[in-house]
């Protein structure tokens, strides 16, 4: 299950400090295989029950970058939205995340450098309002003059 706000393009020309994006998903046991398979990463703690419950999480979390794909998506889809470059991310992980949390990913602008169209963001995600991972991205936004900047 997935909400989320319109997506598309906001450019660099019309983007301002505090603008803020989201989207909510359930992370589910179909996701969490899905990503296993994806990325290689069947480490037990995921997909095992039986061993997670003797971990100190007492059960299965998901990958902590199943996670952190939902702050590029916010990115990739609603700010900047499509045409964004990703240029680099930080990543602290606060707290798990368990099959069937609702997880909130949010991006806000903290600051912006038109010229270069280079755009920082402080990104989270939340599971019940509290927070299990922040960070900040810079990404290269679109802009609707085409010429490319070099980097």
């Amino acid at each position: 299950m997935l909400d989320n706000i319109p997506r598309g393009t906001i450019c660099i020309e019309d983007i301002e400090i505090g603008m803020v994006r989201h989207l909510c998903k359930v992370v589910t046991d179909h996701d969490i295989e899905i990503f296993a398979e994806v990325s290689t990463d069947h480490n037990p703690i995921h997909l095992d029950d039986s061993y997670a419950n003797n971990t100190i999480f007492g059960g299965r979390i998901a990958h902590g970058m199943l996670t952190a794909g939902l702050i590029s998506a916010v990115i990739g889809e609603q700010l900047p939205g499509h045409g964004t470059v990703y240029l680099g991310q930080t990543l602290k992980f606060l707290g798990p995340v368990r099959p069937g949390d609702r997880v909130t990913a949010q991006v806000e602008v903290v600051e912006i450098d038109p010229g270069r169209r280079r755009v920082k963001l402080d990104t989270c995600c939340l599971v019940n309002g509290k927070k299990v991972l922040a960070g900040e991205a810079t990404v290269l936004a679109p802009s609707r003059n085409s010429e490319l900047v070099s980097q």
